[in-house]
């Protein structure tokens, strides 16, 4: 009995993390503040971006993440084996995905729909990060397999959310590369080992970048948008885990070419 509560973060540790994560966001709703726009004026191009109290707010919701993260997984058992860092990732993506969205929703009553569903996501990479810090750990299968599940739903999320905010090609782009890049890195390192395979990670956040700036004009609704890009994602990652565990190159490629193609014959008919 000992073992099992070994293997899932302190409660009291987490309600202080989610509590305070939940509150910044809940800030940003409830403070109404003047904005500040940054501009960039060059010959043949002007770009001006708005910054208001939510972004600032949003960076801070990362922030505690990442720092309430950092405590919590010093309390498990495993800690003093394993670097914690890598377990701070998703938790701060998460966060900060989720102040997209919400941003987009604060005059709507959707919004409590978000928050309450921001609040699950972020638990649920929280507890299976704590879990995942033990490869050894019975369910390490069951937290690796949910935090694969949603690093993809995080990435479909604000490729679907920046798109349905209009955002410029200039915005858009080095968002999808970077969290592309770092969402395809973490999953890469869930096999249990301490290898990290940037290479691939930053080729795939390269071709993913390439492909949102192939379809940032095309007429596309936010939902296709964002499967068209998610598919090579998830399909590259596939075929990056297939190539290393040693699967000839014409079996690994059958199922991204299959994950791919539904992708994008979804978002055709979507």
């Amino acid at each position: 009995m000992q073992e099992n509560r070994s293997q899932l973060p302190s409660t009291d540790r987490m309600g202080m993390l989610i509590a305070s994560v939940l509150l910044t966001f809940a800030l940003s709703r409830l403070i109404q503040s003047p904005g500040l726009t940054l501009s960039l004026s060059l010959p043949g191009f002007y770009y001006a971006f708005p910054l208001t109290l939510g972004s600032f707010l949003t960076l801070l919701a990362a922030a505690l993440t990442a720092a309430g993260m950092d405590w919590l997984t010093r309390d498990h058992p495993s800690a003093e084996k394993r670097s914690p860092r890598e377990h701070l990732l998703l938790p701060t993506l998460t966060a900060f995905v989720m102040g997209t969205p919400l941003a987009i929703l604060s005059d709507s009553s959707a919004w409590w729909w978000g928050f309450i569903v921001g609040a699950v996501l972020l638990a649920a990479v929280c507890i299976a990060e704590y879990i995942s810090i033990d490869p050894s750990a019975p369910s390490y299968g069951f937290a690796r397999a949910g935090l694969t599940a949603v690093a993809y739903a995080l990435f479909l999320i604000l490729v679907t959310s920046l798109r349905f905010s209009g955002a410029r090609m200039v915005l858009v782009i080095p968002s999808v590369l970077i969290v592309a890049g770092l969402i395809s890195l973490r999953i890469l390192h869930l096999d249990g080992t301490d290898r990290w395979d940037f290479p691939w990670a930053v080729g795939i956040g390269l071709v993913c970048a390439q492909i949102g700036a192939g379809l940032h004009y095309w007429p596309l609704s936010p939902v296709q948008f964002g499967l068209a890009v998610t598919g090579p994602l998830y399909a590259l990652t596939m075929l990056s885990t297939s190539l290393t565990e040693n699967i000839p190159l014409r079996r690994a490629m059958v199922g991204p070419i299959v994950v791919a193609g539904v992708a994008w014959i979804a978002a055709i008919f979507l």
